[in-house]
């Protein structure tokens, strides 16, 4: 398996810089950051990388620091720049926190515009059972090294737009699912593949966050393209990750009313069923 020629640590990379958030001194639970535009995919920030970021400010917040289920509806889209996350502590128990929290913006006019709302569950994923008692299997797909990266399509990226994320992602996709990047969408609606971090780090529950969101749009398996705006996404982080590359899976069975939803699995390098999500979004218009 190929590996990059250094590792960054949990805490030290470019995932880590991009979603730090800084307590506000005065406003208990608010929180300041500048989006990256790092993040973007074809003309707004990525929603998994949005979510990490109100992720990270709920994490804080709560007494319990690792979400184990986390709702949010996506109101407006984000873009690079200033942005401020204030969160609420709901209720607090002896396992389970419940917070909630919403990222704001200024638009043009300099009015404060709420992008993104949150509802979720934080605890201890160490402290978790250790019983497992599952009928879920990792997807079948090809091995990191016989998936293909954007590197890989003719001509360079298929994606319309900015994609800036790829260059911070070690994105592999499973060739079964990638013919729409050279004009042959299989119709099944589904994407499967390996990711990383491109700068090595390891991943953990917020990243996890980041990757059910991180693959192609299975619209773009459908024969859409352009832009497919999230419009909900919740995910059951299950444990924390094992080191390496995560297995990920997206599939489609539904799109009606200009609306199809999204169903995912990740899966560590241990075989291990480490997040579930699923989303909603808008069918692109092209």
């Amino acid at each position: 398996m190929a590996t990059a020629p250094a590792r960054a640590a949990i805490g030290d990379s470019e995932f880590d810089r991009d979603t730090a958030v800084v307590p506000r001194p005065g406003e208990p639970g608010t929180y300041d950051i500048d989006l990256s535009p790092g993040w973007t995919i074809i003309s707004a920030l990525n929603g998994g990388y949005l979510l990490a970021v109100l992720g990270r400010a709920l994490g804080d917040a709560l007494p319990h620091h690792d979400p184990l289920t986390i709702t949010a509806h996506y109101l407006t889209a984000s873009q690079p720049g200033p942005a401020v996350v204030r969160t609420q502590t709901v209720r607090v128990g002896r396992t389970l926190s419940t917070g909630q929290a919403s990222l704001f913006q200024r638009d043009a006019d300099g009015r404060e515009v709420e992008r993104i709302r949150v509802l979720a569950g934080y605890g201890d994923l160490d402290a978790l059972p250790d019983d497992v008692r599952t009928t879920a299997t990792p997807p079948p797909m090809a091995s990191y090294a016989d998936s293909v990266s954007s590197d890989d399509a003719p001509g360079g990226s298929p994606v319309p737009g900015s994609v800036a994320i790829l260059d911070r992602l070690d994105l592999r996709l499973d060739p079964a699912t990638a013919g729409w990047a050279v004009g042959a969408p299989s119709g099944a609606g589904r994407m499967r593949g390996w990711l990383g971090l491109a700068d090595g780090r390891d991943h953990d529950a917020l990243s996890v966050l980041l990757a059910v969101d991180a693959l192609p749009a299975t619209a773009f398996d459908l024969g859409f393209k352009g832009w497919t705006p999230t419009v909900e996404l919740t995910v059951h982080v299950r444990c924390r990750p094992a080191p390496g590359p995560l297995r990920v899976s997206l599939v489609t069975r539904n799109l009606a009313g200009g609306l199809l939803e999204e169903d995912g699995e990740v899966w560590d390098s241990a075989g291990r069923l480490v997040a579930q999500s699923r989303q909603l979004a808008r069918a692109p218009r092209g």
